[in-house]
């Protein structure tokens, strides 16, 4: 019997710090977890904040580890049945631990938004996780569990066993993190080694007789209803859609998603294509990378108050057989408040719910599905047929 259902990895940084809270407060009685990082310090740090929620936290088992060290890792992976991760760039740290938690058959949850980490993480080590059983679930923050659950919330309400199409608008108000912020530039910096590891991955996973999925970019149109502009938004979100697509029949014989960033106004519209392009630009610069990554500190973020005042809201259009569904997942601050609680269902949702048998790497709607969409829903994100 392993000594912790759940372990925190990344505890002590801002979206760690959160996901703690937000496990002091919702986590069954009984869960027995703990936190985890590399300065024993700061967890008790962490630990002293979480007794003023419950003194009962007071006594909160504490894991030294570092993802620089291959040793802690496995003894945290060995002691858990799910672990957490908030250390980030994942492309730069999070591989040690992935492959802990894939020797050990340790089920495993991120918050990743980083496609080549992804891809290689499937080449080195889904084959071992399938052997030892573990469930390797990448992307359960805001990428991209709203995306992902959202289309098979939409797919469930259509027919089965005929081609379907669901696009997705996503809309929302927020600040990105000092992570979030350093993971887009690693991205943007690393285009061609993302796209030959992503080559390769295609050449090397499976695909399902008689079934295809895909994901295509799609192009900038107007949606005649609510009025917006929509723009192909070429993020992580579309490719665990199509995962999920080719693992589930119930996606249908033909799938596919397309992913668009909705706006209200033309000028925003273009505003932000020329500052993403600006980003870009720079990001291919070693230099300006390196000047732009500390624009935004990791471990810090937006205060309540302004994350009080973010919202996101998707909204998915499908079709197929003859019928058309409008669907929409919505909640508060996409980028810490709502993807804390999304990284924290996902853990308790592992560890703790009667799911489908997998193993390997797995997206939300393949290893969790309704069970993670009951969960969301009780926790306050909205998943509605408009």
């Amino acid at each position: 019997m392993r000594a912790h259902d759940v372990v925190l990895f990344g505890a002590t940084g801002f979206t760690g710090g959160l996901t703690a809270e937000y496990l002091a407060r919702h986590a069954p009685a009984d869960l027995r977890w703990a936190l985890a990082g590399r300065n024993r310090g700061k967890l008790e740090a962490v630990r002293a904040k979480l007794a003023e929620i419950d003194d009962r936290f007071a006594a909160l088992d504490l894991l030294v580890a570092d993802s620089g060290d291959p040793a802690s890792l496995r003894a945290v992976a060995e002691a858990a049945k799910v672990v957490i991760t908030t250390v980030g760039p994942y492309l730069d740290r999070g591989e040690p631990l992935v492959a802990a938690c894939a020797e050990a058959g340790t089920d495993y949850v991120d918050l990743t938004g980083e496609p080549e980490f992804v891809d290689l993480m499937y080449l080195r080590h889904d084959r071992r996780a399938r052997e030892t059983g573990a469930r390797l679930v990448h992307s359960c923050g805001f990428d991209s569990i709203p995306h992902d659950l959202g289309a098979w919330f939409t797919v469930r309400q259509l027919p089965e066993g005929v081609p379907l199409r669901v696009d997705g608008y996503v809309r929302a108000s927020g600040m990105p993190s000092g992570g979030t912020f350093l993971s887009a530039l690693t991205v943007m910096g690393r285009l061609p080694a993302g796209a030959r590891a992503a080559r390769e991955r295609a050449a090397a996973e499976p695909r399902p007789a008689g079934r295809f999925s895909r994901a295509p970019l799609g192009r900038p149109h107007r949606l005649a209803g609510p009025g917006w502009w929509a723009v192909p938004l070429p993020t992580i979100d579309p490719e665990v859609v199509r995962r999920s697509a080719t693992a589930l029949e119930r996606y249908g014989p033909d799938f596919t998603y397309r992913h668009f960033a909705a706006v209200k106004h033309l000028p925003v519209l273009a505003g932000g294509a020329v500052g993403v392009g600006a980003l870009f630009a720079a990001a291919q610069v070693p230099p300006a990378r390196r000047a732009l990554s500390r624009l935004l500190a990791p471990g810090n973020g937006p205060s309540p108050q302004r994350r009080a005042r973010s919202w996101f809201s998707v909204r998915f259009v499908g079709e197929g057989g003859g019928k058309r569904v409008v669907t929409e997942v919505s909640g508060g601050d996409p980028g810490y408040d709502e993807t804390a609680k999304m990284l924290a269902e996902s853990a308790l949702c592992l560890a703790t719910d009667d799911l489908p048998e997998t193993a390997g790497q797995v997206t939300t709607a393949a290893a969790m599905g309704d069970a993670l969409l009951d969960r969301l829903g009780k926790a306050g994100i909205r998943f509605e047929t408009l």
